[in-house]
């Protein structure tokens, strides 16, 4: 389960940009092409912030959409799916979003 070191290097950013300060609130914008499962990366938040600064914040996951254009037609579109694929059956994708985790803000007391 990567999600829970992903989920260990989200609590050390936040402690080690805002040390000693107690944290509500973890805002975090995921893509949909990323790999993570946002419903794994919630259980883990809860186990990596045990005993320190987060303990207790929330964590608030936004989805970002997967995007991408294939380089056969030039079409772009919208997808969900990890073995990214255009209409026209071009496999030559690149992907131009969706990958993404970001910390978008964070709560304090």
């Amino acid at each position: 389960m990567h999600e829970l070191a992903i989920t260990e290097s989200i609590v050390a950013a936040v402690t080690e940009k805002l040390p000693g300060r107690d944290v509500r609130r973890v805002r975090v914008r995921v893509g949909r092409l990323s790999g993570i499962v946002p419903d794994a990366l919630r259980f883990c938040f809860e186990l990596a912030t045990a005993g320190t600064a987060l303990d207790g914040a929330s964590l608030d996951i936004e989805s970002a959409p997967g995007r991408g254009r294939c380089r056969e037609c030039g079409v772009e579109f919208d997808t969900d799916d990890l073995v990214v694929m255009c209409e026209c059956g071009g496999v030559d994708v690149e992907v131009l979003g969706g990958r993404e985790l970001t910390i978008r803000e964070v709560e304090v007391v």
